[in-house]
């Protein structure tokens, strides 16, 4: 989360995901202002992550940069630009239960 604070990632959500799913332990969803900062974040994450010691980590929708995935095994990173990430809504898709009911 810090590196996309540094990256001027907007709006930067985590959500625990232990007892939803048995994909990662976290999901962090953020925005970038266009495809140009979506894409750069998620390389730039992904070196970060490498030499962290973290190992490598997987790059989906890196071309279009609309919707960047970064896999890094525990942590999935979600990076949209903000048109895509409000029209898919992935905090309330999988955010369900951490909110007050409505």
């Amino acid at each position: 989360m810090q590196s996309l604070d540094d990256d001027q990632a907007q709006d930067i959500v985590s959500i625990p995901l232990e007892g939803k799913s048995s994909i990662a332990d976290y999901m962090v969803i953020a925005s970038g202002r266009s495809t140009r900062q979506v894409a750069t974040m998620a390389q730039k994450l992904a070196e970060r992550v490498k030499h962290g010691g973290y190992g490598h980590s997987r790059i989906e929708g890196l071309p279009a940069a609309d919707w960047v995935l970064i896999d890094t095994g525990d942590v999935v990173v979600h990076l949209f630009r903000p048109e895509v990430r409000s029209f898919y809504n992935l905090e309330r898709m999988w955010g369900f239960g951490d909110q007050g009911a409505a």
